[in-house]
């Protein structure tokens, strides 16, 4: 069976899943369905707060364009594909037939890292982004009070990834392209 078999069989599956059970929309990386819990308040609200800073800024420097949580974006020819805490992209993908956005539209994806399993940001979705040719990965940990953007994807398939990482502790204000978020409005986990 290929690889481009597997992921159509995991996709059609993945796209009947419906969240259940505390367990959030499924993604495929690598072969594997990765299913993840339902994120907590204060990571909802760190997406939330990212995105109300970002919708103007956005507005501005690429009219047509939105920061939106939730979409899934893809790349079927990786047979990726990950849901995100935050995307931007064009509002029309949205306005599209079928249960994904094609990856090679959006600029900027971002993460809020959860208490239970950070791996799932800082490795598999580190390999995943810059294969898919975004151009801006923005992670934002809570647990540390951190925030990492990665930026200029480089290489191909299992080689691809970011070539400039810049940290910023919460209280900074981040850079990303044109755009700017202050990382003292997200909240941190309590103990």
């Amino acid at each position: 069976m290929t690889e481009r078999t597997v992921y159509e069989q995991l996709r059609k599956y993945a796209v009947e899943l419906t969240p259940t059970a505390g367990i959030d929309y499924p993604e495929i990386s690598h072969g594997q369905i990765v299913m993840m819990m339902s994120p907590v308040k204060r990571h909802e609200l760190a997406a939330r707060r990212l995105r109300r800073q970002l919708e103007p800024q956005v507005d501005e420097t690429h009219p047509g364009y939105i920061a939106e949580t939730g979409p899934q974006v893809e790349s079927v020819a990786l047979g990726i594909m990950r849901r995100p805490d935050l995307v931007v992209l064009p509002e029309a993908s949205l306005d599209e037939e079928g249960a994904s956005v094609d990856a090679t539209e959006v600029l900027l994806v971002a993460e809020i890292v959860s208490r239970t399993n950070p791996e799932n940001d800082y490795v598999g979705k580190m390999r995943d982004y810059p294969a898919m040719g975004i151009p801006h990965y923005l992670i934002i940990d809570p647990r540390t009070g951190v925030c990492h953007h990665h930026t200029r994807p480089v290489g191909h398939g299992d080689q691809a990834r970011y070539d400039k990482t810049r940290d910023y502790d919460f209280g900074e204000i981040i850079t990303i392209g044109e755009w700017t978020v202050d990382s003292g409005e997200f909240p941190r986990y309590g103990k």
